[in-house]
């Protein structure tokens, strides 16, 4: 299934109902799982990460299938070598088999837990056996994902020692480490943070009842499409964010208010405006923080012809794809030519702005996802600043963390139409109509230029007849 997606006179405002952080749902699964006593957690995440955490925990299964989501595939195995009692195979799609998480495992058995690789070493399948783990100091490398560290962090006061954890070298995703901590202590948990070592004592978690708040991972796509929507599209409410947010991905307002952005906050959310502030010409930003929202910023900046130089991306490297490969490729296809150097930088010179210096609208081209959400929802914006179609394919990645993405866009009038067609027979057709409307084009310029000569000749017969007169 391909969507061809295309940005129709867009309203002046929009109101867009977010969906729930799907950071926050699946920390606060795993933190309910550990609580001594039930609590309730209102407004999950409605995304397939969440399901299948949800389904993990329904049931005494022997094979768990997480599928592509690689949260749970850390937050589970953590969990589940914890669990007294509990033994399973954690397994996943085939990119989840190529996936490392040699780290986290390796840093599980030093606490005491009985984990083997069913196939790859140091990949997924893990067959995991249940029990008390003791705990103790441990040293993991900080520039690792940060989700390895906070599913060791949520299970750390489970531990009969409890937890001293030594980050070494650089931080990656301090923020998230951060949500991670200040989530446990909302479930009673207390810890330091003390340089680059996080101390939790062995204490209980206190149930309670939780509303998980909105993503703002899911409006950076919108603060994208506002950028290109102007000067039709002038405010965008976004329902459900807090400002003293819990998510690093928060930051997001601030990297928008270089692009000319202005971000305040109602008792509904976040209401996004433009500014009338002048464009720069080039950003320079590490995301060493913020990994997640590199793809939408990297389309961001290119739909509005606006240079970069992006650092601290080498986590893409191992997401859902090679986001920095990915997107390289893609945007290629858009004539636009992003240097990648080493794992983690990104730098784009434009030579002029997108929008004029789009695709030829017959060379039809189809952005490939690659099984990842967030390469559809970043590239799909570019269609309002290329003011021509763009070719989708696999939309319904978009389960992974936001599900009712195509029809938020159908809200602000976006043309969202499903071609039901493989890639390979889309091009094909494509290229056929190309060629069609290439031989239309060179018989109209043959009988044009007939009938120029023939208008020229007569031209020159009757100046030869007036002479003679």
């Amino acid at each position: 299934m391909i969507y061809q997606v295309f940005a129709d006179e867009l309203p002046k405002e929009a109101r867009i109902q977010l969906p729930a952080s799907k950071s926050l749902s699946n920390r606060a699964l795993i933190i309910r799982a550990l609580c001594p006593e039930p609590c309730r957690i209102d407004n999950l995440s409605d995304c397939d990460d969440t399901r299948v955490q949800l389904a993990a925990f329904e049931g005494n299964k022997p094979n768990i299938d997480i599928g592509a989501a690689g949260t749970s595939m850390r937050f589970l195995t953590a969990y589940l070598a914890c669990t007294p009692g509990k033994e399973v195979v954690l397994t996943g799609s085939a990119r989840m088999k190529e996936r490392p998480i040699r780290l986290l495992v390796d840093a599980l058995r030093e606490l005491g837990a009985d984990i083997e690789y069913q196939e790859k070493e140091g990949f997924p399948p893990l067959h995991i056996r249940g029990k008390q783990l003791e705990g103790g100091a441990l040293s993991i490398d900080g520039s690792t994902s940060s989700q390895y560290i906070s599913a060791l962090l949520m299970i750390a006061p489970t531990l009969a020692k409890g937890l001293q954890l030594t980050l070494t070298g650089s931080i990656t995703s301090r923020p998230y480490i951060l949500m991670t901590l200040q989530l446990m202590r909302r479930f009673g948990v207390e810890s330091s943070f003390v340089g680059n070592v996080i101390t939790i004592a062995p204490q209980a978690y206190r149930a309670l009842n939780y509303t998980v708040e909105s993503d703002w991972s899911a409006a950076s796509y919108w603060y994208e499409i506002l950028l290109f929507g102007q000067p039709q599209l002038e405010r965008v409410t976004l329902c459900g964010l807090e400002p003293e947010s819990l998510q690093g991905d928060s930051r997001v307002a601030a990297f928008f208010a270089e692009l000319g952005i202005d971000t305040r906050f109602t008792e509904e959310g976040a209401e996004l405006t433009l500014s009338d502030r002048s464009l720069p010409e080039k950003v320079t930003w590490d995301l060493s923080d913020q990994p997640d929202l590199a793809q939408t910023l990297i389309a961001s900046c290119v739909g509005a012809g606006i240079g970069f130089h992006m650092k601290g991306l080498h986590t893409l490297r191992i997401k859902e794809t090679d986001r920095l490969k990915a997107m390289h490729d893609e945007l290629q296809k858009f004539g636009v030519q992003v240097e990648v150097i080493g794992d983690d930088e990104m730098i784009y010179t434009p030579a002029n702005s997108l929008p004029s210096a789009g695709m030829n609208p017959l060379d039809v081209q189809v952005f490939a996802t690659y099984k990842d959400h967030r390469m559809a929802m970043a590239l799909a914006p570019l269609s309002a600043a290329v003011r021509e179609s763009v070719y989708v394919d696999d939309p319904g990645v978009v389960s992974k963390s936001y599900p009712d993405f195509w029809e938020h866009l159908k809200q602000v009038n976006f043309q969202v139409e499903p071609i039901d067609q493989s890639v390979d027979e889309f091009m094909a057709h494509a290229q056929e109509v190309k060629a069609q409307q290439e031989r239309v084009h060179r018989h109209s310029k043959f009988i044009l230029n007939t009938v120029l000569i023939a208008c020229a000749a007569i031209v020159v017969l009757l100046s030869f007849k007036c002479c003679r007169w």
